[in-house]
């Protein structure tokens, strides 16, 4: 319960800062209306001045009003020679009804009588005049600028303008907006001084929760509200120019090429993780390795070897064997790439999956006489179960989301990612790039959501008193011999694509022209080297600030119980599972806006890394938190450290792995990232992926190849620096019995 003296002490300051919060608001909003009606009264009398002598140019002198005087209504008042008054001849139909309505009256009668005295005048009331639909215009007060005649001493006519005040509406907003995030901060911050035991955690939670709710929830809002939008009304033309034939049968071809690529890349996966964890062939390291090759290369270098091999023009397909009607664009040539990219998604995965399985059930099924191929059967691989459809789930979930690949290798075949990339740099159509990429999200939620009914369904645990640190051999000499052909082939083809972008980088002209150069090599680091530069820079400067979330994200969800808990865990992994043209777009609608106006610089490019790729390093700092008992912490608090003490000098070594393949992680994917970035680079902070693109779109294969190794060859220093700062301990490794 709170005290009686700090809940009237925490009253009492909150009602003091509102109080100050609230005069700050008004008196800005107060100086900002005096200036802007200053400055309307100013280019009113400026406008007025211009006003023609003769009748027949009055209406194409109102029609410029709309350019001098944005939003406003305006009526021309001119002389009447039977009244000697002032009478409408021209301009707003709607003004014009209210200079003869008997609530106006007076105020008119005002301003006409002022104007006859050449004097500028504003109405003592406002005015909402009607909208087209019906609706009511922003109100405002009318001024009169009178026009004088050629001698000067009478008025001619007089304007009459209504200004909506759009302007200062919208500032308006703005302060509102900022008066309240000032107070919503102040009463957060307070209150954590005041009522926590553990302020550390208390901003770290309201920090993570600023950066998810800023950063995740309100780009994703922006975008769905965009979607329901048209010309500024609600409206639901968006969806239903997507949700058209055309556009339905891209999200076909984005599904079918998701579980083709997930089928063969599972099953791929499944054959390396056996034969490295579960078979006693020699040269695992090596087959991990390579294996593993795939997913920190850049997205663009695969693709551009299957097109230096096998295109129209390729080594193989031309060259050596002269076929005329081949084409590896399209489905074919889709899955066969993203099945070697993703393929590593599937082998990590399985790999930890098969290599805890404990080995005594499968003896057990071995001594009542089961054959291997049956213990396999039924022991090994229902026990894998629910790793092999996460695997599926994933590579789903990432070729869904494949940007790079099929705006290379698509060709005719249409999938809802380039669709969306086009629709919004080739039309121009934010709303319709925001659709299409909502529209992914429904085949990977229902892909999600079917596989925990699966598993749910069935317990695959097997419970023992330590773990085996022995491995039985299930795959017999035969068998083991045609495991290792397939993994041979499948390195020795990965290998051949790699050396196909090396051998790119010393071609004059590949598929025409294929003698020795070294011209591309000055060329490509000449042109390429301010995005190398830039994207070094940007992916160094996410790395820590993303490794140190991650871990701070992990303490407070693994450490922590509060209210919300649930919620800041599932925005913080949101990102993960929505598509990266979604995220760019998203950016671009959020951020291209006051107060945060973000776009084209440096910090947006910094927030998407570490947004993007945060969910993964908290589920690695979140795994190695719960294998660590909490009462070395608890140790520490007893002999007095206070909490950010606890996790500099006990959490953090304690994790050090996770923390270091975090900002490891978050290098590489930074280093090779394409789907948002490509909506969020501009002329002064470029992309290395994008500079490849662009290459390979102008048939610069030569140059594309140096860019490619230069960031492979960038990537394989980050991740080997990772392996030299965590090594193996070998506690998990296992004697192989035949």
């Amino acid at each position: 319960m709170i005290e009686k003296r700090r809940l009237i002490r925490l009253v009492a300051v909150v009602t003091v800062f509102l109080a100050a919060d609230l005069w700050v608001c008004t008196t800005l909003r107060g100086s900002f209306r005096g200036l802007m009606a200053e400055s309307e009264t100013k280019a009113i009398g400026l406008f007025s001045k211009t006003a023609p002598s003769g009748p027949a140019q009055v209406a194409d002198w109102l029609s410029s009003a709309k350019e001098a005087l944005p939003g406003a209504r305006v009526l021309w008042l001119a002389a009447d020679p039977a009244s000697g008054g002032l009478v409408p001849a021209g301009g707003d139909a709607s003004l014009a009804a209210l200079a003869t309505d008997s609530a106006a009256k007076a105020d008119f009668d005002k301003g006409i009588d002022s104007a006859h005295y050449l004097e500028p005048s504003t109405s003592a009331k406002s005015y909402a005049l009607p909208a087209a639909g019906g609706f009511l215009a922003a109100r405002g007060r009318l001024q009169f600028a009178p026009v004088p005649d050629e001698s000067g001493a009478d008025a001619r006519g007089a304007l009459v303008v209504l200004s909506a005040g759009a302007v200062a509406a919208r500032f308006d907003g703005l302060i509102i907006a900022m008066g309240l995030i000032a107070a919503a901060i102040f009463m957060a911050i307070y209150l954590v001084i005041s009522l926590s035991r553990d302020p550390f955690m208390g901003f770290a939670i309201l920090g993570l929760f600023a950066i998810v709710l800023v950063f995740v929830a309100y780009p994703l809002f922006e975008s769905v509200r965009l979607t329901f939008m048209k010309d500024g009304a609600l409206s639901l033309a968006v969806w239903k120019e997507i949700l058209t034939p055309g556009y339905l049968g891209a999200l076909w071809g984005s599904i079918r090429l998701g579980m083709v690529t997930a089928t063969f890349s599972t099953f791929l996966g499944f054959v390396f993780a056996f034969v490295t964890e579960r078979t006693s062939l020699k040269g695992r390291k090596f087959m991990t390795t390579m294996a593993t090759l795939p997913v920190i290369s850049p997205p663009f270098s695969l693709t551009l070897s299957i097109i230096l091999l096998f295109g129209n023009n390729g080594l193989i397909t031309k060259q050596l064997f002269g076929l005329k009607h081949f084409s590896i664009y399209g489905l074919g040539g889709l899955s066969v790439v993203q099945t070697i990219c993703m393929f590593p998604i599937a082998f990590l995965t399985l790999s930890s999956v098969l290599k805890g399985i404990d080995s005594t059930v499968e003896d057990a099924s071995l001594d009542l006489r089961a054959s291997r191929m049956r213990t396999f059967r039924s022991i090994t691989l229902p026990l894998a179960l629910p790793g092999v459809l996460s695997a599926w789930l994933l590579v789903f979930t990432n070729s869904l989301a494949d940007f790079a690949n099929p705006l290379l290798l698509a060709g005719s075949y249409r999938v809802l990612s380039t669709e969306a990339y086009m629709a919004v740099t080739g039309q121009n159509n934010l709303g319709g790039g925001a659709a299409l990429s909502l529209l992914l999200l429904l085949p990977t939620l229902t892909a999600f959501f079917a596989q925990r009914y699966w598993i749910g369904r069935k317990s695959y645990v097997t419970v023992t008193g330590k773990p085996s640190t022995r491995l039985t051999e299930l795959a017999s000499p035969a068998v083991r011999f045609a495991l290792a052909a397939f993994v041979g082939l499948c390195i020795a083809f990965i290998i051949s694509l790699y050396g196909t972008i090396v051998a790119g980088c010393f071609v004059k002209n590949w598929g025409i022209d294929y003698s020795f150069t070294l011209s591309n090599i000055p060329e490509a680091l000449s042109r390429g080297w301010k995005s190398i530069l830039d994207t070094v820079t940007l992916a160094a400067a996410a790395t820590p600030i993303a490794g140190i979330l991650a871990m701070i994200a992990a303490l407070v969800v693994v450490r922590k119980a509060f209210p919300g808990k649930r919620i800041l865990e599932a925005l913080i992994m949101t990102p993960f599972a929505v598509p990266g043209t979604l995220i760019g777009i998203s950016y671009i609608l959020a951020f291209n806006k006051p107060p945060l106006l973000l776009v084209g610089t440096a910090a947006i490019i910094v927030i998407n890394y570490v947004v993007r790729e945060l969910p993964v390093g908290l589920e690695g700092g979140a795994a190695s938190l719960r294998q660590i008992d909490p009462s070395i912490e608890e140790a520490a608090r007893d002999l007095g450290a206070d909490t950010p003490t606890v996790f500099r000098t006990v959490v953090l070594p304690l994790i050090r792995p996770a923390f270091i393949s975090s900002m490891s992680y978050t290098f590489v994917r930074s280093m090779t990232a394409v789907s948002a970035i490509i909506f969020l680079i501009s002329a002064r902070w470029y992309h290395l992926t994008v500079q490849i693109y662009n290459f390979s779109e102008l048939l610069r294969f030569g140059l594309a190849s140096v860019l490619s190794t230069v960031l492979i060859i960038i990537v394989l220093l980050a991740f080997g620096l990772m392996r030299l700062l965590v090594r193996d301990d070998g506690l998990t490794e296992k004697s192989v019995s035949q």
